[in-house]
């Protein structure tokens, strides 16, 4: 198989700390490492100007991995001064290909199931992903704007990896040394676009995924990346969603039915990963549409999972 080394030990014991952001500056968007509630610049800190954007640490990550590290033992001994006021943005505000897993949480797909008076469709023997634009993410504490074409947008918590290195035709054991870090996202939803209503039903061209799944503000992700080798196991997550203060998802990654290792060693025999892009995994039980509850304008989404901390959206 091609690519098929590891990265190093060392590269995990010196990620250890990092929390990976990219901040509204000046001088435009930068990377930055968060520590605490205060944000450093990451070229600042290593003097390396790969490290202005994330994109560019992410083309590079075996090696910025280790400086960003080193960077960080540094401003402890040196005193450097954190960004005043930073804004903090999606770590990833331009990724390459964001990928999606459908159906992927066996309680989700039984209540989709049920919510459109279909069939639960079997395990089939790949997983099954569509495509959302880059252009839809938003970072935390995004206010994002209900389409006005839809009544019925709703909610998706998901896991989102970030690969770091480019990836194609591996096989299972070394699928997640391909993973650069994680982080929470949403999938937001215009459910009642996913079908056209002026196309018969049994059309091949009835589905409408694009409409469906991508309009702006619809893909929130933040609030920074971790690390893969600070998170262990991705499929030994606590994931829930809140609307509000009020919970409507709760779960844990292991329910997944294609776990993340498999849907990288589907995707990379189709198409080479690279890095920048995203893969969402997939979503559990409780979103809108099986309660016929949707997303209206004031509503907060808030979005956790173990480790990967909080990411709140607003809609207006």
């Amino acid at each position: 198989m091609a690519d098929q080394q590891s990265p190093t030990n060392v590269l995990k014991a010196k990620a250890e700390g990092i929390r990976i952001v990219t901040y509204k500056a000046d001088r435009g968007e930068r990377a930055g490492l968060l520590l605490g509630n205060q944000v450093y610049d990451a070229a600042g800190l290593t003097g390396d100007q790969r490290d202005l954007s994330v994109m560019s640490i992410l083309t590079d990550w075996d090696n910025a991995v280790v400086r960003l590290s080193d960077a960080l033992r540094s401003r402890l001994s040196n005193g450097h001064t954190p960004v005043h006021g930073a804004e903090l943005m999606a770590p990833i505000t331009a990724p390459g290909s964001i990928y999606c897993a459908g159906a992927n949480y066996a309680d989700h797909a039984a209540e989709m199931a049920k919510a459109n008076g279909t069939q639960i469709r079997p395990k089939s023997d790949r997983s099954w992903h569509f495509l959302k634009s880059s252009r839809a993410v938003v970072g935390p504490n995004a206010s994002v704007e209900l389409p006005p074409n839809s009544s019925k947008i709703d909610w998706e918590v998901e896991l989102a990896a970030i690969i770091g290195r480019k990836c194609k035709n591996v096989d299972l054991e070394h699928a997640l040394d391909y993973v650069a870090g994680y982080a929470v996202a949403i999938d937001l939803s215009a459910r009642d676009l996913s079908r056209r209503q002026d196309v018969a039903d049994g059309s091949p061209f009835k589905m409408d995924w694009m409409s469906h799944k991508n309009f702006d503000g619809s893909c929130p992700i933040g609030p920074f990346i971790v690390p893969a080798s600070e998170v262990g196991n991705p499929q030994d997550l606590g994931i829930e969603l809140s609307v509000n203060g009020e919970l409507k998802q709760k779960s844990t990654t292991a329910e997944m039915i294609f776990s993340l290792a498999e849907q990288i060693r589907d995707l990379s025999k189709q198409i080479t990963l690279w890095p920048g892009d995203v893969i969402l995994t997939g979503t559990p039980a409780g979103v809108g549409t099986s309660r016929g509850e949707f997303l209206k304008a004031g509503d907060v989404v808030s979005a956790r999972i173990d480790g990967l901390g909080e990411l709140r959206a607003t809609m207006v």
